[in-house]
């Protein structure tokens, strides 16, 4: 029987685990001690604990769920989305370790998992993109020039991981140096980098993922349908 199991938490990790279940999968779920008692936990085939309560040493933390994987045999390894699943460096040892990564190989996820890097190559490639600054130099003086460039509102964002995570709508200058510190802190308890981007803030936005969902309907961007 295939085993698969997710590197991750919550809702997520039990949609994963009743999908791969309905495919005759034996499903793995991988939890902190502050998520020990949650659904996730009990509606997988196995529950391991991978570390404490901080995402670093538990749901980031690469060599814990590779250990995990290998002590319960899985073949599979889905990441989820958010934590570790946008980081080339996951797949890649999950590679390593003879099983298989459930989402794109590490060099598509090199490409992509930067929103940097994405922007990058969504502007080669002819793709309209919003002003702002994804610069090297992450000082706070830096990210003020940028936004007096950019104009106000705008909106920052942790460069790594997904879900909202971190970021941080700013109106004025005098709440930026604020919001950068907020965005950092988050950035780098979720996943393990602070670096940040900006761009100009879109009011009321119609937020629809390319031929597959509308995804406008959101709450602490979070989408909620």
């Amino acid at each position: 029987m295939t085993t698969l199991l997710v590197a991750n938490r919550g809702e997520i990790a039990r949609r994963i685990v009743r999908t791969a279940k309905r495919l005759g999968m034996r499903t793995v779920a991988v939890h902190s001690d502050a998520d020990a008692t949650l659904p996730f936990v009990r509606e997988a085939d196995v529950a391991i604990r991978i570390g404490p309560a901080p995402a670093r040493e538990s749901y980031l933390a690469i060599d814990r769920i590779v250990a995990a994987a290998r002590e319960t045999g899985a073949d599979l390894v889905h990441p989820g989305y958010g934590f570790l699943a946008e980081r080339p460096e996951f797949a890649s040892a999950i590679d390593a370790a003879g099983m298989r990564f459930v989402g794109p190989s590490a060099k598509v996820l090199a490409a992509l998992g930067d929103k940097a890097v994405a922007k990058k190559i969504a502007e080669r490639a002819g793709v309209p993109v919003l002003p702002g600054y994804r610069g090297e130099d992450q000082s706070d003086d830096a990210f003020i020039t940028a936004a007096r460039s950019t104009g106000y509102p705008l909106m920052i964002k942790p460069i790594a991981g997904g879900g909202g995570i971190g970021m941080q709508a700013v109106r004025d200058e005098r709440a930026l140096r604020d919001a950068l510190a907020r965005a950092r802190r988050l950035a780098t308890a979720s996943f393990g980098d602070e670096g940040l981007l900006l761009e100009r803030l879109i009011e009321r936005p119609r937020h629809v993922s390319y031929l597959l969902r509308d995804c406008s309907a959101q709450r602490r961007h979070q989408k909620i349908v």
